[in-house]
Protein backbone atom coordinates (compact mmCIF):
# COMPACT_ATOMS: atom_id res chain seq x y z
CA UNK A 1 0.00 0.00 0.00
CA UNK A 2 2.81 2.34 0.90
CA UNK A 3 4.40 1.72 -2.51
CA UNK A 4 1.18 2.78 -4.25
CA UNK A 5 0.95 5.91 -2.09
CA UNK A 6 4.59 6.71 -2.84
CA UNK A 7 3.92 6.24 -6.55
CA UNK A 8 1.04 8.74 -6.45
CA UNK A 9 3.20 11.23 -4.55
CA UNK A 10 5.99 10.94 -7.10
CA UNK A 11 3.51 11.34 -9.96
CA UNK A 12 1.98 14.42 -8.33
CA UNK A 13 5.42 15.90 -7.72
CA UNK A 14 6.39 15.27 -11.34
CA UNK A 15 3.23 16.93 -12.65
CA UNK A 16 3.75 19.90 -10.33
CA UNK A 17 7.39 20.26 -11.38
CA UNK A 18 6.43 20.11 -15.07
CA UNK A 19 3.71 22.72 -14.54
CA UNK A 20 6.11 25.01 -12.72
CA UNK A 21 8.73 24.51 -15.43
CA UNK A 22 6.12 25.24 -18.10
CA UNK A 23 4.99 28.38 -16.28
CA UNK A 24 8.59 29.60 -16.07
CA UNK A 25 9.02 29.05 -19.81
CA UNK A 26 5.71 30.80 -20.52
CA UNK A 27 6.87 33.84 -18.54
CA UNK A 28 10.14 33.87 -20.48
CA UNK A 29 8.20 33.80 -23.75
CA UNK A 30 6.25 36.86 -22.59
CA UNK A 31 9.61 38.65 -22.29
CA UNK A 32 11.00 39.63 -25.75
CA UNK A 33 14.60 39.74 -24.43
CA UNK A 34 14.67 36.63 -22.22
CA UNK A 35 17.54 34.14 -22.44
CA UNK A 36 15.42 31.53 -24.24
CA UNK A 37 15.93 30.20 -27.76
CA UNK A 38 12.60 29.99 -29.55
CA UNK A 39 11.35 29.65 -33.12
CA UNK A 40 7.81 30.99 -33.56
CA UNK A 41 5.79 30.25 -36.70
CA UNK A 42 3.20 33.04 -36.52
CA UNK A 43 0.21 32.58 -38.84
CA UNK A 44 -1.92 35.68 -39.54
CA UNK A 45 -5.19 35.52 -41.45
CA UNK A 46 -6.75 38.81 -42.67
CA UNK A 47 -9.72 39.67 -44.87
CA UNK A 48 -11.16 42.94 -46.20
CA UNK A 49 -7.67 43.95 -47.31
CA UNK A 50 -6.93 46.81 -49.68
CA UNK A 51 -8.59 50.06 -50.79
CA UNK A 52 -11.78 48.22 -51.88
CA UNK A 53 -11.86 45.95 -48.81
CA UNK A 54 -12.14 42.88 -51.02
CA UNK A 55 -8.72 41.24 -50.67
CA UNK A 56 -7.40 38.56 -48.38
CA UNK A 57 -3.92 38.06 -46.98
CA UNK A 58 -2.17 35.20 -45.20
CA UNK A 59 1.19 35.96 -43.56
CA UNK A 60 3.47 33.37 -41.99
CA UNK A 61 6.10 35.17 -39.92
CA UNK A 62 9.09 32.95 -39.14
CA UNK A 63 10.63 34.60 -36.08
CA UNK A 64 13.71 32.93 -34.58
CA UNK A 65 14.87 34.47 -31.29
CA UNK A 66 18.47 33.69 -30.32
CA UNK A 67 20.07 35.02 -27.11
CA UNK A 68 23.85 35.35 -27.07
CA UNK A 69 25.75 35.71 -23.79
CA UNK A 70 28.34 38.47 -24.18
CA UNK A 71 29.64 38.34 -20.60
CA UNK A 72 28.34 37.99 -17.03
CA UNK A 73 26.44 41.28 -17.27
CA UNK A 74 25.19 41.58 -20.84
CA UNK A 75 23.25 39.56 -23.41
CA UNK A 76 22.65 40.19 -27.09
CA UNK A 77 19.19 39.10 -28.26
CA UNK A 78 18.71 38.53 -31.99
CA UNK A 79 15.08 38.71 -33.19
CA UNK A 80 14.44 38.06 -36.89
CA UNK A 81 11.13 38.30 -38.76
CA UNK A 82 10.95 36.61 -42.18
CA UNK A 83 7.42 36.91 -43.65
CA UNK A 84 5.99 34.47 -46.18
CA UNK A 85 2.91 36.06 -47.76
CA UNK A 86 0.00 34.90 -49.89
CA UNK A 87 -2.49 37.57 -50.95
CA UNK A 88 -5.22 38.02 -53.52
CA UNK A 89 -7.41 40.92 -54.76
CA UNK A 90 -5.67 43.41 -52.47
CA UNK A 91 -5.39 45.98 -55.25
CA UNK A 92 -7.68 46.40 -58.28
CA UNK A 93 -6.72 43.98 -61.05
CA UNK A 94 -4.03 42.52 -58.77
CA UNK A 95 -3.46 38.80 -59.26
CA UNK A 96 -2.68 36.36 -56.49
CA UNK A 97 0.85 36.79 -55.15
CA UNK A 98 2.89 34.38 -53.05
CA UNK A 99 6.44 34.85 -51.83
CA UNK A 100 8.75 36.35 -49.27
CA UNK A 101 8.23 39.80 -47.79
CA UNK A 102 10.89 42.14 -46.41
CA UNK A 103 12.98 40.83 -43.52
CA UNK A 104 13.29 42.75 -40.25
CA UNK A 105 16.30 42.10 -38.02
CA UNK A 106 16.46 43.49 -34.46
CA UNK A 107 19.40 43.28 -32.06
CA UNK A 108 18.87 44.09 -28.37
CA UNK A 109 21.71 44.67 -25.91
CA UNK A 110 20.15 43.74 -22.57
CA UNK A 111 21.41 43.34 -18.98
CA UNK A 112 21.66 39.69 -17.95
CA UNK A 113 19.58 40.45 -14.83
CA UNK A 114 16.71 42.91 -14.29
CA UNK A 115 17.68 46.32 -12.93
CA UNK A 116 15.45 47.35 -10.00
CA UNK A 117 12.88 44.83 -11.25
CA UNK A 118 12.91 46.31 -14.78
CA UNK A 119 14.08 44.38 -17.84
CA UNK A 120 15.16 46.40 -20.85
CA UNK A 121 17.07 46.20 -24.08
CA UNK A 122 18.17 48.63 -26.81
CA UNK A 123 19.89 48.32 -30.15
CA UNK A 124 19.53 48.65 -33.91
CA UNK A 125 16.84 47.37 -36.24
CA UNK A 126 17.42 46.69 -39.94
CA UNK A 127 15.08 46.28 -42.93
CA UNK A 128 16.26 44.07 -45.79
CA UNK A 129 14.47 44.10 -49.20
CA UNK A 130 14.01 40.33 -49.47
CA UNK A 131 10.53 40.47 -51.04
CA UNK A 132 10.22 38.24 -54.09
CA UNK A 133 7.26 40.18 -55.54
CA UNK A 134 6.86 43.94 -55.92
CA UNK A 135 3.52 43.96 -54.09
CA UNK A 136 4.97 42.11 -51.08
CA UNK A 137 7.72 44.53 -50.07
CA UNK A 138 9.15 48.03 -50.15
CA UNK A 139 12.27 47.38 -52.26
CA UNK A 140 14.13 49.54 -49.72
CA UNK A 141 17.04 49.11 -47.33
CA UNK A 142 16.30 50.56 -43.91
CA UNK A 143 17.65 50.95 -40.38
CA UNK A 144 16.91 52.66 -37.10
CA UNK A 145 16.76 52.24 -33.31
CA UNK A 146 14.72 49.75 -31.32
CA UNK A 147 14.06 49.24 -27.63
CA UNK A 148 11.98 47.24 -25.18
CA UNK A 149 11.18 47.72 -21.50
CA UNK A 150 9.05 45.52 -19.24
CA UNK A 151 8.36 44.50 -15.68
CA UNK A 152 7.42 41.02 -14.48
CA UNK A 153 5.79 40.58 -11.10
CA UNK A 154 3.90 37.50 -10.02
CA UNK A 155 2.23 36.18 -13.14
CA UNK A 156 2.09 39.60 -14.81
CA UNK A 157 4.25 40.90 -17.65
CA UNK A 158 3.71 44.53 -18.63
CA UNK A 159 5.83 46.38 -21.15
CA UNK A 160 6.31 47.80 -24.62
CA UNK A 161 8.53 47.29 -27.66
CA UNK A 162 9.19 50.15 -30.10
CA UNK A 163 11.28 50.81 -33.17
CA UNK A 164 11.63 53.32 -35.97
CA UNK A 165 12.92 52.54 -39.46
CA UNK A 166 14.13 55.00 -42.10
CA UNK A 167 15.04 53.84 -45.58
CA UNK A 168 18.51 54.76 -46.85
CA UNK A 169 18.73 52.92 -50.16
CA UNK A 170 16.87 50.87 -52.73
CA UNK A 171 14.64 51.60 -55.70
CA UNK A 172 14.32 55.39 -56.07
CA UNK A 173 10.94 54.96 -57.74
CA UNK A 174 9.47 53.34 -54.64
CA UNK A 175 8.12 55.27 -51.64
CA UNK A 176 10.54 55.97 -48.81
CA UNK A 177 10.18 54.04 -45.54
CA UNK A 178 9.70 56.23 -42.47
CA UNK A 179 7.67 54.27 -39.94
CA UNK A 180 7.29 53.91 -36.19
CA UNK A 181 6.26 50.60 -34.59
CA UNK A 182 4.75 50.55 -31.08
CA UNK A 183 3.78 47.31 -29.31
CA UNK A 184 2.47 47.67 -25.74
CA UNK A 185 1.66 44.29 -24.18
CA UNK A 186 -0.09 43.04 -21.04
CA UNK A 187 0.21 39.32 -20.25
CA UNK A 188 -0.79 37.10 -17.35
CA UNK A 189 0.69 33.61 -16.92
CA UNK A 190 -1.01 31.06 -14.66
CA UNK A 191 0.83 28.40 -12.59
CA UNK A 192 -0.39 25.81 -15.12
CA UNK A 193 1.45 27.61 -17.99
CA UNK A 194 -1.54 29.29 -19.63
CA UNK A 195 -0.83 32.85 -20.80
CA UNK A 196 -3.44 35.50 -21.66
CA UNK A 197 -2.15 38.48 -23.64
CA UNK A 198 -3.68 41.78 -24.72
CA UNK A 199 -1.53 43.79 -27.11
CA UNK A 200 -1.47 46.14 -30.06
CA UNK A 201 1.07 46.18 -32.89
CA UNK A 202 0.64 49.75 -34.09
CA UNK A 203 2.57 51.21 -37.01
CA UNK A 204 2.53 54.86 -38.04
CA UNK A 205 3.68 55.68 -41.57
CA UNK A 206 5.07 59.22 -41.54
CA UNK A 207 5.06 59.38 -45.34
CA UNK A 208 1.33 58.68 -45.77
CA UNK A 209 0.37 59.86 -42.26
CA UNK A 210 -1.65 56.70 -41.67
CA UNK A 211 -1.95 54.30 -38.72
CA UNK A 212 -2.25 50.53 -38.73
CA UNK A 213 -3.57 49.42 -35.31
CA UNK A 214 -4.48 45.75 -34.86
CA UNK A 215 -5.56 44.91 -31.29
CA UNK A 216 -5.14 41.25 -30.33
CA UNK A 217 -6.31 39.07 -27.48
CA UNK A 218 -4.29 35.85 -27.43
CA UNK A 219 -4.40 32.68 -25.34
CA UNK A 220 -1.32 30.43 -25.14
CA UNK A 221 -0.30 27.15 -23.52
CA UNK A 222 3.14 25.61 -23.00
CA UNK A 223 3.30 21.82 -23.28
CA UNK A 224 5.76 19.04 -23.94
CA UNK A 225 5.72 16.12 -26.38
CA UNK A 226 8.55 13.72 -25.68
CA UNK A 227 11.64 15.82 -25.12
CA UNK A 228 10.48 18.79 -27.20
CA UNK A 229 8.71 21.77 -25.61
CA UNK A 230 6.17 23.85 -27.51
CA UNK A 231 3.77 26.72 -27.07
CA UNK A 232 0.55 27.14 -29.04
CA UNK A 233 -1.05 30.59 -29.11
CA UNK A 234 -4.25 31.72 -30.82
CA UNK A 235 -6.76 34.55 -30.79
CA UNK A 236 -8.63 37.24 -32.73
CA UNK A 237 -7.34 40.60 -33.90
CA UNK A 238 -9.46 43.69 -34.48
CA UNK A 239 -8.22 46.53 -36.67
CA UNK A 240 -9.06 49.70 -34.78
CA UNK A 241 -7.37 51.70 -37.56
CA UNK A 242 -5.79 50.68 -40.86
CA UNK A 243 -4.21 52.32 -43.94
CA UNK A 244 -5.79 52.27 -47.39
CA UNK A 245 -3.83 49.15 -48.37
CA UNK A 246 -4.36 47.40 -45.02
CA UNK A 247 -6.89 45.03 -43.51
CA UNK A 248 -10.17 46.03 -41.88
CA UNK A 249 -12.47 44.50 -39.28
CA UNK A 250 -11.43 41.15 -37.79
CA UNK A 251 -8.41 38.93 -38.32
CA UNK A 252 -7.03 35.84 -36.62
CA UNK A 253 -3.62 34.66 -35.39
CA UNK A 254 -2.32 31.16 -34.72
CA UNK A 255 1.21 30.90 -33.38
CA UNK A 256 3.19 27.67 -33.07
CA UNK A 257 6.48 28.02 -31.16
CA UNK A 258 9.39 25.61 -30.75
CA UNK A 259 11.25 26.13 -27.46
CA UNK A 260 14.85 25.22 -26.73
CA UNK A 261 15.52 25.89 -23.02
CA UNK A 262 19.17 26.05 -22.01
Amino acid sequence: MWKLALGFLLLAYGLLANAQSGADLAKKLANPVSSLISVPFQNNFDRDVGPLNQGRRYTLNIQPVIPITLNDKWNLISRTIVPVINQEDVFPQSPERTGLGDTTQSLFFSPAEPVNGITWGVGPVFLFPTATEQELGTDKWGAGPTGVVLKQTGGWTIGALVNHIWSYGGDRNRADVNSTFIQPFFAYTTPSAWTYTLQTESTYDWETEQWNVPVAFLVAKVFKVGKQTYQIQAGPRYYAESPDSGADNMGFRFNFILLFPK
